[in-house]
C-alpha cells in the first residue's frame, strides 16, 4: 500500500493524521487523496479547489516525480509508492 507523507503544518488542521503512518490503497492521485479524506474529513477541501484540481500553492510528488496532471489527478501511484504533499513557498 502506498504511503502518504505531508508537511507538518497540515497536522494542525488535520490532527487525525498526526503521529501515525498514513497508508492507503494504490490508485490514481485522486483516489489516494479521497482515501486520506476518509481518514481526515475535509482534507481534500484544503488541497483541492472547487473543480477538484490541486490548489495553486499545493504540490504533490509520487516518489521523486512531481505530479503532472494537476487538473484530474490521474497520475498513478504504485503499490510501493510514496505520495508527498507540500505547499510551495512564495513571496518576495
Amino acid at each position: 500500500m502506498p504511503t502518504v507523507k505531508m508537511t507538518r503544518h497540515l497536522f494542525r488542521f488535520f490532527p487525525a493524521l498526526e503521529n501515525r503512518p498514513i497508508t492507503v490503497p494504490a490508485g490514481s492521485v485522486a483516489e489516494i487523496l479521497r482515501a486520506v479524506d476518509e481518514i481526515a474529513p475535509g482534507f481534500t477541501d484544503y488541497v483541492l479547489d472547487e473543480r477538484g484540481a490541486l490548489r495553486r500553492h499545493v504540490y504533490l510528488s509520487v516518489n521523486d516525480t512531481i505530479v503532472v496532471d494537476r487538473e484530474t489527478l490521474s497520475d498513478r501511484v504504485p503499490e510501493d509508492g510514496t505520495v508527498y504533499i507540500f505547499q510551495a513557498l512564495s513571496g518576495g
